[in-house]
């Protein structure tokens, strides 16, 4: 039995509420599924249908943002020299670390920690790209484990963005991260 499609008044509904949700959770972790469903002119039960818990939206929002994250590296290794890209991805990464900061422990622990996490392995081989590229053009040290650079990304993800200088500490310690990856300071 083949399944039914889905109606386009669905689909829209869900893209909806994600799109409510991806800004309300930016502004406050605490948003509630029923001031979302209402912002996204559809009723509790609608988002419900479509999300049966908060964390399975915030999951969702997770997947689709990293999977743009992923999507992102070879967009802007085809706009700029390899650094430049690294470090506009790298930019990039940080927005979003700072939109998902009230909810990353939601994502860590369905996660597992990222041991569990589907989006690991392209996320590094997201990173890899880059450093390949950089390293191919002389930018980039060789040889640079992709894993290494994610643990040092892991810290921009950590900077409570509701501190006064946040966001130019982030760059800082991100200019710091591609200072340690060039092949000349």
């Amino acid at each position: 039995m083949n399944p039914k499609p889905t109606r386009r008044d669905a689909l829209d509904n869900r893209e909806r509420i994600l799109t409510v949700a991806r800004e309300a959770i930016a502004a406050s972790n605490g948003a509630s599924l029923t001031a979302i469903a209402k912002q996204a002119g559809v009723g509790i039960g609608t988002l419900y249908r479509h999300f049966p818990t908060r964390e399975a939206l915030i999951l969702e929002l997770y997947r689709h943002d990293i999977q743009h994250l992923i999507d992102r590296a070879p967009v802007h290794l085809a706009e700029h020299p390899p650094l430049v890209a690294l470090r506009h991805w790298f930019d990039e990464v940080a927005h979003y670390g700072r939109l998902k900061y009230g909810v990353a422990a939601v994502i860590h622990a369905a996660t597992d920690g990222g041991a569990a996490d589907e989006y690991f392995a392209p996320f590094v081989a997201a990173i890899d790209v880059l450093l390949k590229a950089g390293a191919a053009d002389g930018s980039l040290k060789s040889g640079i484990d992709p894993e290494d650079v994610l643990l040092q990304l892991s810290v921009v993800w950590r900077i409570d963005p509701a501190r006064p200088g946040s966001e130019a500490r982030a760059g800082r310690i991100l200019d710091l991260i591609v200072d340690g990856l060039r092949t000349t300071p």
